[in-house]
């Protein structure tokens, strides 16, 4: 368990207290007819950038929404040429639209410096809260303290903005140390115990993917005989694990296990891997445990997975930004967005959760 979870609490206390408070009715008297379990089909989704992406979210009526009055407010995540981040962003969106908070979308590209410019675009309007995921730790504390300084509630997502307390309102994190832990557990004993592994790590200025890289040294430190070939970033970009992996195949003839601080990535090293023959050599896993991580786990591409959950942290980002810019005290600084390790039990009712936005 981090340090930080002990300084926090679970998302479902948050919840529990919202619901003794009252707030599903507002929830259900703003959805009404909308259909609050509708599904999604995620697979047909093409990631949209700034520029194409207009405010997705429109009130959603009902005297004004779940909070008394239309909303407005600006997201951003790493960027949306990840799964992980076009799922938290049309969970915010649809989410948004049923509680009546107009989500205006920012895309982070997958690079620190056209994160900065769109934050800085951001930080220029007004808003009734953002929420933030940073592609990398202390690359945007100036805009983002500019907001807070206006008075705007500051909701930071999946990873760090700043190393210092700037006022954000709360950090809604998955254990990224306990994921990290978890699957490299599952592949070492996998492989016995023994053999030559790579970790292909995510960006390292991400505070997330430092806590994965964590979490796999935290395991391995158990295993003596576990070498490690490579632990090289890739950056989240599935082109650059490609062409990693592609190396990798020619200069180790003997590679055990792969662990990766993401499932696409996890993925696309797959299909390198069986382009050359050796997936049956080589077992596989990865963090996040998308719709197609789960099939993958399922049909026995990857060996594991485990849910960070996209739907629940953006989606709970909506909720409890309304609620810091309606009024509502004492939300914690720290609050634990957990989710499972896929296993052939859960896997579909994991599948189906994210299906509806829900985990």
């Amino acid at each position: 368990m981090s340090d930080n979870q002990n300084q926090g609490v679970q998302f479902s206390e948050v919840w529990g207290a919202m619901t003794r408070r009252g707030f599903l009715q507002g929830v259900f008297a703003a959805t009404a007819g909308a259909g609050l379990l509708a599904g999604c089909d995620l697979g047909g989704q093409q990631p949209q950038t700034q520029e194409q992406a207009a405010p997705a979210a429109q009130s959603s009526g009902g005297g004004g929404g779940a909070f008394g009055k239309p909303l407005r407010a600006a997201f951003s995540n790493a960027g949306l040429g990840a799964t992980w981040c076009a799922q938290g962003k049309e969970a915010a969106e649809k989410w948004g639209k049923w509680l009546g908070v107009e989500v205006t979308w920012f895309d982070g590209g997958l690079s620190i410096d056209k994160q900065r410019k769109a934050i800085e675009d951001m930080a220029a309007q007004d808003w009734d809260f953002v929420a933030i995921q940073a592609f990398g730790i202390d690359t945007l504390v100036d805009p983002v303290k500019r907001m807070i300084e206006k008075g705007i509630p500051v909701i930071q997502m999946d990873t760090t903005i700043s190393k210092d307390d700037i006022g954000i309102t709360t950090f809604l994190e998955p254990d990224n140390i306990f994921m990290g832990e978890v699957v490299s557990q599952a592949l070492f004993t996998a492989i016995g115990g023994e053999g030559k592994v790579i970790m292909t790590q995510g960006a390292l200025g991400h505070t997330g993917a430092q806590k994965r890289a964590q979490g796999f040294q935290q395991a391995i430190a158990k295993y003596p005989n576990i070498e490690v070939l490579a632990e090289d970033p890739a950056d989240w970009d599935v082109n650059k694990v490609a062409k990693l992996w592609e190396d990798y195949l020619v200069k180790y003839p003997d590679i055990k296990a792969g662990y990766f601080h993401n499932d696409d990535m996890a993925l696309a090293a797959a299909k390198v891997i069986k382009n050359a023959g050796r997936e049956k050599d080589i077992v596989l896993g990865g963090i996040d445990a998308m719709p197609p991580a789960i099939t993958a786990v399922k049909d026995g591409t990857l060996l594991t997975s485990v849910r960070n959950p996209s739907c629940r942290i953006h989606w709970g980002a909506v909720v409890i930004g309304a609620m810091a810019a309606t009024g509502t005290t004492g939300i914690p600084k720290y609050i634990l967005m957990d989710g499972p390790v896929v296993t052939a039990q859960n896997a579909d009712g994991l599948f189906f959760m994210e299906e509806q936005l829900l985990l």
